[in-house]
């Protein structure tokens, strides 16, 4: 190593320079070199800590950068206080840290350590802490020691660095001063004896020669020596000047503590000579102007490819290390500015020509008075290689999700290919990317080309020739990539390499588009500037396009079969709706058919029962007694007549003798039975008209306020003369205190009317019906429970349905339609009907209603 960088190695600043420079390019060292980053919003973020955390702490690196207040577990209980307040007024004052104190760390062992820490403001207004804590456990236990002999020895060790003797040229001692100094002999032992008596032999020699010296130059003189002591032996410093006639002064100090600081200094600087020459990042010393290189280590030499011998006193221009000039420029001026950079990014150019990548971290120093670098290049080249990987796979990745995200958004095959081929040439940087279709029937042929200016395109390119598309076929058979560096150095057909000298094709690559294990195309990637060689990377990519493109031809195929699919969908489509159209205007025909049939004949059908149950009423009130029509004379034979023939009595035939027809006898039971039969008619007539008239238009109904007391007392009275006729009973249980509901009492009777007349059709004479009504959730829910026969349930939920008809009932047709009306009027409400078949016996007819509103209540 160079005489000056050893000098230099041994100065009292090398300490601090190398720790600095050492700490940001991450060398390890002993005790724990530690970064600390102070937010402005109080947060701590510990960016670094070296290994030694290890040895110091028992604990890893990671653990610390992860929690450092793990650090306040391990202080000495009798320690924090003091640690805690150090802190605060460095995080206050931003002055430097400087604490010692004990811990204990995991393993139960006590180390004293001390530490130091430097404050760097940011330019986000953060504070960076540079640290280093180092152990000095051995040194305060020596320094226990010490205290404990020093109990003993105090006077002495007091007044060594101070004593002064008078002592003559023969070595007698004439006087001393030692005031406040406690030493071992009285002054009375030391005055008047000789050197010889006191001091040990060669002691004593060496004290003569340079008492002789001082007198005989008249000059100071200097002597170091060493005494046994009951401390050990300790080293001290004379210093002699002429007092008086044969006389000297001597001033004797202890220099024991400054001897051993020169030894701890001496092995410190060795130490960092070994981290300097050992470290695994490059480390160099050069000229500041110049760059001429003083020192490098053995990480340098493996790291630039040169021998330590061709580097020493060339410059770093010579040896063209500098990939670009200004770096170097670069750097100067922001040494010249601030003395030191940290982590800056650099390209550097090794011996053998390949470009590397490294952190350089350099300080300026000063060595015999030339202002040097320290410098430290750290290799970043493989991680700098990993992140453009990462690039290209990011990028790979994700322009396959664009076109995986164009072929689920669009159906224009055309221009998914287009953008494909652009994109993937974009990526490979490569000359032309297309796609070429292998069809059975129009040969090979280019659908989707990018390519370079410069060079000619194979956009519409085709051939049939099929020896040669045959060729082609069998350079990507059995679904193999076709990779080719160079089209010189392989052996192809004439015709492929006149095609290739056509297009100026140098290097290809090639992955088949397959489509049901068939192939159907390729995708290429042609180099036309010369030969390349074909990352996996770019490989990987197009056979990963190659899946997705066979993809998006698949789903091409597919939506053109949809389309012609849906064409003859739709043809079908308006086809069936012609035919329904038609069947709509027939049904619309027969409905209109159907309403005028069910007029004209209910018409026609409620005049002629309406006559005869005029007439059969006006014979029965007409008659007296229970005989036949015969006793009431001629006038009731001309109305039976009458009632049975709606044509004028002139227009019947005469009897032989040219009078009327002999009247029929009818007795009164026949003629009730046929008012009865007459009313059933016509009401089932009037039912029909009024069911046809609310399919169409609905159930026109009058709400107002009522009270359903008051209303079903006017219903009760009407219904009378049937109960009686049924012999039926009816109880009402409706509260006269009931809320008011919106009905309209016209229809609420018919209701009323309906489902009471339900149930004595349907049940013997003697029938009891009982009426009962609440309030429920807004609503009155109204129920008619009878003792009658039961239902089944199927009847029970068919009840209100149009046309349910028993066979067997010949009234069973009009109650139906009654029953279905019912529940036109209940929904017109708002309400619900229906029927509940109790367990023993009887039906239970129930509705609901919906309340009054106080605005209808009030309206006038």
């Amino acid at each position: 190593m160079d005489e000056t960088v050893v000098k230099w190695l041994y100065t009292p600043n090398c300490q601090q320079e190398v720790i600095n420079l050492i700490s940001k390019s991450a060398v390890n060292l002993p005790g724990i070199i530690f970064q600390i980053l102070q937010r402005q919003d109080g947060s701590v973020f510990v960016p670094y800590v070296s290994s030694g955390c290890q040895y110091l702490y028992e604990l890893e690196p990671e653990a610390l950068q992860a929690d450092f207040r793990l650090l306040y577990k391990l202080i000495h209980p009798q320690d924090i206080k003091a640690f805690t307040e150090s802190i605060i007024v460095c995080r206050t004052t931003l002055t430097p840290w400087h604490w010692e104190g004990r811990i204990i760390t995991p393993s139960g062992k006590l180390k004293w350590i001390q530490g130091t820490s430097q404050a760097e403001l940011q330019e986000a207004g953060d504070v960076l802490w540079n640290g280093l804590v180092m152990d000095i456990t051995d040194r305060k236990q020596a320094q226990e020691k010490l205290q404990q002999s020093e109990a003993r020895y105090k006077a002495i060790l007091d007044a060594i660095p101070d004593l002064m003797f008078r002592i003559s040229r023969d070595g007698e001692y004439l006087d001393l001063k030692s005031e406040g100094e406690n030493i071992t002999l009285s002054r009375e032992e030391i005055v008047g004896k000789n050197l010889q008596d006191l001091l040990p032999s060669d002691v004593a020699a060496i004290s003569q020669v340079a008492i002789a010296k001082t007198l005989d130059s008249g000059t100071l003189q200097t002597c170091e020596y060493q005494l046994p002591t009951p401390l050990g032996v300790r080293d001290y410093e004379a210093r002699l000047v002429v007092s008086g006639q044969d006389e000297i002064l001597a001033i004797v100090r202890d220099i024991t503590e400054r001897k051993e600081a020169e030894v701890s200094l001496q092995n410190l600087a060795k130490k960092f000579s070994k981290a300097f020459s050992c470290s695994p990042d490059s480390i160099t010393i050069s000229t500041l102007q110049e760059g001429r290189f003083i020192e490098v280590n053995d990480s340098f030499v493996k790291l630039s490819g040169y021998e330590r011998d061709e580097v020493i006193g060339k410059t770093s221009f010579e040896l063209n290390l500098w990939l670009h000039d200004r770096d170097r420029l670069n750097l100067l001026q922001e040494l010249q500015a601030t003395g030191v950079v940290s982590n800056l990014e650099f390209e550097f150019q090794q011996k053998p020509g390949k470009i590397i990548t490294t952190l350089l971290s350099a300080e300026v120093i000063d060595l015999d008075g030339i202002q040097c670098i320290l410098a430290v290049h750290h290799d970043i080249t493989e991680r700098k290689q990993v992140e453009a990987q990462l690039r290209l796979c990011a990028q790979r990745d994700r322009l396959l999700a664009e076109t995986l995200v164009r072929i689920r958004s669009s159906l224009n095959l055309e221009q998914i290919l287009q953008t494909t081929v652009t994109e993937v040439r974009q990526f490979l940087q490569a000359d032309r990317v297309f796609i070429g279709l292998n069809n059975a029937n129009l040969g090979v042929r280019t659908i989707a080309e990018s390519v370079d200016p410069k060079y000619p395109s194979v956009s519409g390119w085709s051939t049939n020739d099929e020896a040669y598309l045959q060729e082609l076929r069998n350079l990507l058979k059995d679904n193999l990539v076709r990779v080719i560096e160079d089209i010189t150095k392989i052996s192809v057909s004439p015709r492929v390499k006149a095609h290739c000298r056509k297009f100026q094709t140098q290097a290809t690559l090639a992955v088949p588009i397959m489509l049901n294990n068939e192939l159907f195309g390729a995708l290429i990637a042609n180099q036309c500037s010369g030969s390349r060689h074909w990352q996996p990377i770019e490989i990987d990519l197009l056979q990963q396009m190659s899946e997705q493109v066979a993809i998006a031809i698949q789903q091409s195929q597919i939506c053109q079969k949809l389309a012609e699919l849906n064409t003859n969908l739709e043809y079908q489509v308006q086809e069936r709706t012609a035919q329904l159209q038609q069947k709509m205007q027939e049904v619309e025909k027969l409905h209109r058919v159907k309403d005028v049939v069910l007029h004209t004949v209910a018409h026609d059908l409620r005049t002629s029962v309406m006559g005869n149950l005029m007439v059969l009423k006006n014979l029965l009130n007409q008659g007296v007694g229970s005989g036949g029509v015969g006793e009431w004379g001629s006038r009731g034979a001309e109305l039976i007549t009458n009632a049975q023939c709606p044509m004028p009595h002139a227009h019947y035939p005469l009897s032989p003798e040219g009078s009327p027809p002999s009247p029929i006898q009818v007795s009164r039971s026949i003629i009730e039975r046929m008012i009865q039969g007459n009313d059933r008619q016509l009401t089932m007539i009037n039912s029909l008209l009024e069911i046809n008239s609310c399919e169409k238009q609905g159930i026109e109904i009058n709400p107002e306020p009522v009270q359903i007391s008051t209303l079903l007392g006017g219903i009760f009275a009407q219904l009378e003369p049937i109960l009686t006729q049924n012999q039926a009973t009816l109880k009402n249980l409706v509260p006269v205190d009931l809320p008011l509901i919106m009905a309209d009492g016209t229809r609420l009777q018919k209701v009323l009317a309906h489902l009471i007349t339900h149930s004595l059709q349907n049940n013997p004479p003697g029938l009891n019906l009982t009426l009962s009504a609440t309030v429920e959730a807004g609503m009155i829910r109204t129920q008619i429970q009878d003792d009658g026969v039961v239902m089944r349930k199927v009847e029970c939920d068919r009840l209100f349905d149009l046309h349910v008809r028993d066979p067997q009932d010949s009234c069973s047709t009009s109650i139906g339609l009654k029953m279905y009306l019912c529940r036109k009027i209940i929904k017109a409400h708002g309400g619900k009907i229906g029927v509940i078949s109790n367990r023993k016996r009887g039906l239970t007819f129930w509705f609901t209603l919906p309340l009054a509103t106080s605005s209808a209540t009030n309206r006038p």
